[in-house]
């Protein structure tokens, strides 16, 4: 635009010289001289064209050249930029794996002090049971002091040892009253430890058995729900998220008063996002905040959703 203008401008001056000469009557010297002189002016104004021409190519490719190396910095960003956000996922994922494993190992740890303050418990029954046992013994006992001290020694005593004899003359049989009955064994407890070892060792499949068998053959027993919530764990550990959500669901389900309450429903969310269902995980992520507030699980339901950049409470409806 700025060439024409400036080819206009020669144009007119060019006009302009001409008719001035045209219409003032000059000697023709001084014509001659008119002419070289507009034509120096034109050749000036021509140079100073291709000057400004070429000022404004050299500048248009300095202004490319800008241009370029813009986007290529601004494309080495985004490529830097990608790299730090793959790092930071790898990291967070790695993160929730450690935490996923120190929660099982936490898990473990706190099942072995329920099964052993179980087992404790027990075992102060049977003590005093046994004391019982012993206490009616000595009660039917006749003989004073030196019998009862004889049937805790284990050694037969002059009264028992009469008591012991058949009697010739009746027909009732020999009394066995200082025969101490044998500890019942601890099959549950057995079971329920060797399952739980070879779980935290990885032998899931032999582990998967134990538990199985334990709710078969204890199903009432307090570590039921536990051995049920460890299905569903071995499931999760094996990728199998379908079954372990249906293990989860189990816990939930028939054991409301459960200590895996919490953990169950934690997980069940985990592998509903596992499996692309996102919106049911989002749905049982909130659910644990609403149950269990404060808790571990909570702490770890609250992470999930920022992680999958949901809200901790669903955002109500806009107003119509």
């Amino acid at each position: 635009m700025r060439t024409r203008w400036v080819v206009l401008a020669l144009a007119a001056v060019l006009i302009g010289a001409l008719g001035g000469a045209m219409l003032t009557a000059k000697p023709t010297g001084a014509v001659s001289k008119d002419m070289i002189q507009l034509q120096e002016q034109v050749t000036q104004l021509l140079q100073g064209q291709r000057d400004l021409r070429s000022a404004i190519d050299t500048n248009n490719a300095t202004l490319r050249t800008l241009v370029q190396q813009s986007l290529d910095a601004t494309n080495q960003l985004n490529s830097q930029m990608g790299i730090l956000q793959k790092s930071v996922q790898e990291a967070t994922a790695n993160s929730s794996s450690r935490i996923d494993t120190m929660s099982t190992q936490t898990q473990g740890l706190s099942d072995n002090m329920q099964d052993v303050q179980a087992r404790v418990a027990k075992l102060g029954q049977q003590m005093n049971d046994i004391q019982g046992l012993l206490q009616s013994i000595d009660g039917k006992i006749s003989g004073g002091a030196s019998s009862a001290q004889n049937i805790y020694s284990g050694a037969p005593g002059p009264a028992s040892a009469q008591s012991a004899q058949p009697n010739p003359g009746s027909s009732q049989p020999p009394q066995a009253g200082n025969s101490v009955p044998a500890m019942p064994a601890m099959s549950a407890d057995t079971l329920y430890q060797n399952a739980l070892r070879d779980f935290s060792t990885g032998k899931y499949d032999l582990a998967r058995q134990e538990f199985g068998d334990y709710i078969k053959n204890f199903p009432t027993n307090d570590l039921a729900s536990n051995a049920q919530f460890y299905l569903g764990e071995i499931s999760y550990a094996q990728g199998d998220y379908q079954d372990a959500i249906a293990q989860y669901e189990i816990v939930t389900g028939n054991y409301p008063k459960s200590f895996k309450l919490a953990a169950a429903l934690l997980k069940k969310a985990f592998a509903e996002v596992e499996l692309g269902m996102k919106s049911t995980g989002i749905r049982d992520l909130r659910e644990v905040l609403r149950r269990f507030p404060g808790s571990d699980e909570a702490r770890r339901a609250q992470a999930k959703l920022k992680e999958l950049g949901a809200a901790t409470v669903p955002r109500a409806p806009a107003p119509r």
